[in-house]
């Protein structure tokens, strides 16, 4: 496992699980024997504003914000959302994001209208881009309230940590009720 500092980003909208994911996603580097700090802004996040988590690992991470710029992945559960933040990534990074589209209150109030293109102006910025239904796989995985987790099963895949940490850190973070099904959206995530 490489000991540089890495940063992921994750952002989105209120109500969409990000601060689980981030707490899944530092719990799992705690487990594995790195040094993990994490921030997040949540601003308006209970009436569908913006999200922003920041989760840096390594040997020694000294800040938990990601410096403009030094981003390596931006874990995006919202796509305009994610095209927001792309200036924090460095160049090469990785971007995986959900195609979920949240109008926000412009678009919502007729002032302004939601990019039509957003993809394809992620993918001409960071061509290592996936673009994830996270949506259809949760409902096939049995419940569209475990997306956070098939997106984060999706990021694991650029991680190198075993199926065993990340299993213990969701047995952690998930009530046990909801256990199973995340264990089973994490792993459809995890094989796309």
């Amino acid at each position: 496992m490489t000991t540089a500092v890495t940063n992921i980003l994750l952002v989105g909208v209120g109500g969409q699980g990000i601060l689980l994911a981030s707490e899944i996603l530092a719990e799992a580097f705690m487990l594995a024997g790195l040094d993990v700090k994490k921030s997040e802004i949540h601003g308006m996040s209970q009436r569908g504003g913006s999200v922003v988590s920041h989760v840096r690992f390594g040997e020694k991470v000294y800040s938990p914000v990601v410096p403009e710029g030094e981003g390596d992945i931006l874990f995006g559960f919202e796509l305009l959302e994610t095209y927001r933040y792309l200036d924090l990534l460095r160049p090469g990074a990785k971007v995986i994001a959900n195609n979920l589209r949240i109008p926000p209150p412009s678009v919502l109030l007729g002032n302004e209208s939601y990019p039509e293109d957003i993809a394809s102006r992620i993918s001409a910025r960071f061509p290592d881009f996936t673009l994830i239904d996270g949506l259809k796989l949760a409902s096939d995985a049995g419940n569209t309230r475990v997306a956070n987790t098939v997106l984060l099963g999706a990021v694991s895949r650029h991680l190198e940590i075993d199926d065993s940490v990340w299993h213990k850190a969701l047995q952690k973070m998930v009530p046990a009720k909801a256990l199973e099904i995340n264990l089973k959206a994490f792993q459809s995530g995890r094989i796309l």
